[in-house]
């Protein structure tokens, strides 16, 4: 499984241990996330996105964003990046990109915290790339791997995607609260429960402070 993840130089080193495990006495208190998909909830999906100038950020991203900050929830980026396997761009063209947009979160007082990415295909993928990995959605891996390392709360937690398979990946990996963010209304998944949305900020009262 591969994750980029950026420790931002203009924070205190301090304030990012804190963000990881809070204590109270002896008690470890887990923190609470909201997941997003990449393409398609943070920014148009063009198709196989890799650079800025295609890059088009969906309007109400970053309001959602600062209120999930504001409300004590860590910003988590969960994306299958199929496209570095395909061929069509490398890690280090992603890894770029992710800089970009992470620096523009943290402009808007949404700091991401952790990006991880799926570049495998079962079918389409090259050399080691192709691989029916774990971390591909609908599989759930790419959140059991953030609930680890940041010590994540899932049931507390929010799950935001444009794809079932995402919707898949959240229910599969026990996130409270799962919402499709689609232009129409999507086939049902059987005996799932889920929310749809058409507008972003439609997921601003699923968002509690504590």
């Amino acid at each position: 499984m591969r994750f980029f993840f950026r420790e931002y130089t203009d924070i205190d080193s301090s304030i990012i241990v804190k963000n990881h495990v809070h204590k109270t006495g002896s008690i470890i208190e887990q923190q609470r996330a909201v997941f997003l998909d990449r393409d398609g909830v943070i920014n148009v999906n063009h198709g196989y996105v890799h650079d800025q100038e295609n890059f088009e950020f969906i309007d109400g991203i970053f309001e959602v964003a600062r209120a999930a900050h504001a409300s004590g929830y860590k910003l988590v980026v969960i994306t299958n990046q199929s496209g570095i396997g395909r061929g069509y761009y490398s890690e280090k063209q992603f890894n770029q990109l992710t800089t970009w947009m992470c620096g523009k979160f943290s402009k808007a007082g949404a700091p991401i915290e952790k990006v991880y990415f799926s570049p495998f295909h079962p079918t389409e993928g090259y050399g080691a790339y192709r691989k029916d990995d774990d971390s591909r959605k609908p599989r759930p891996g790419m959140i059991l791997q953030a609930q680890r390392e940041m010590n994540l709360n899932l049931e507390s937690s929010i799950l935001i995607g444009d794809n079932l398979s995402d919707i898949q990946a959240g229910i599969a990996a026990g996130v409270g609260q799962n919402i499709l963010f689609v232009k129409k209304q999507p086939l049902k998944l059987s005996g799932q429960y889920y929310k749809a949305i058409t507008n972003l900020r439609e997921v601003l009262p699923f968002m509690d402070s504590r």
